[in-house]
């Protein structure tokens, strides 16, 4: 039962059967056979399907509902059992916010499957606020993010410590020194992230508190690595995670702007619902923060 209630689930986020036989390594018939059979059993239609599109029935947003509690329940259980053993559970899904997603992730994964080479992950990328909202909406049980800290609805806890650097191209020649004054932040050319992105968020707020109201942004992109490769090609300056940039600036492609008497730090966090528990999320935090570091 759990496997088909995780099938459900992915089909149900995802509105895709093609995505569902992909990530579970089944044919797209047997998909479509095992809802088909999970709506028999319950009298209930959880799907209309269209030619090219897919949507859930009022009946189907309930059935979600339980289903989550189901696969929750599962997860304390299977975790409950699995934490003193060498093993741990078939899948994991989170999210994670599109700086931690490109930067901070990979290693942690590609370590994780080597101790436990039986676990897969699904890991659903966006900005902050996207994480935030499917968590909200429990399209996701937990995620990683880069964030404000501010949601009374979730609850954060601190992971990662990353700092928020200005850049540009290593052959700019525009700022005397390679250091700028707060003051003059609004007169250089800007590259900035989209709405939303919580490195716009928290670099935006930090320098409304220091009375920097407006930067002069040329353009909006709504990716890191967009707007690294906009910086090789042009004399543009961005806000970016040190996280991010680490490989340009050793590469000598990117460099560092100071800001005097200017620094802009930030938090990674875990990030769940509040009151959500679950053992494997728990176990799952605390094998990362004992097993990895950065």
């Amino acid at each position: 039962m759990k496997r088909k209630l995780q099938i459900f689930k992915h089909i149900a986020i995802n509105l895709s059967f093609t995505k569902a036989a992909e990530q579970f390594f089944i044919s797209q018939p047997a998909i479509s056979k095992l809802i088909r059979n999970l709506e028999d059993e319950y009298k209930s239609q959880f799907f209309v399907r269209q030619r090219n599109s897919l949507s859930l029935t009022p009946e189907g947003k309930i059935f979600l509902k339980y289903a989550n509690q189901i696969l929750n329940l599962y997860d304390e259980m299977e975790t409950e059992f699995l934490s003193t053993k060498n093993s741990f559970p078939e899948n994991i899904t989170f999210g994670a916010s599109s700086t931690v997603a490109a930067y901070i992730v990979p290693k942690i994964i590609a370590e994780f499957i080597a101790k436990f080479p039986q676990t897969s992950f699904d890991i659903k990328s966006g900005n902050s606020e996207q994480i935030e909202d499917d968590i909200l909406n429990q399209n996701l049980d937990f995620g990683i993010i880069e964030g404000k800290n501010t949601n009374l609805k979730l609850q954060y806890k601190k992971f990662k410590r990353d700092e928020i650097v200005l850049v540009t191209n290593v052959k700019n020649k525009s700022i005397k020194g390679d250091i700028l004054t707060l003051q003059n932040l609004p007169e250089i050319p800007m590259i900035v992230r989209e709405i939303g992105s919580g490195t716009r968020n928290i670099s935006t707020d930090a320098l409304q508190k220091k009375g920097i109201n407006k930067l002069n942004s040329l353009v909006i992109l709504n990716s890191t690595e967009a707007i690294k490769n906009y910086l090789k090609y042009s004399n543009h300056f961005a806000f970016l995670s040190i996280s991010a940039v680490s490989e340009e600036l050793k590469n000598n492609q990117l460099k560092i702007i100071d800001i005097k008497d200017f620094t802009l730090e930030r938090w990674f966090y875990f990030v769940s619902r509040t009151g959500y528990q679950s053992q494997l999320f728990d176990y799952f935090e605390k094998l990362i923060r004992n097993n990895y570091n950065f």
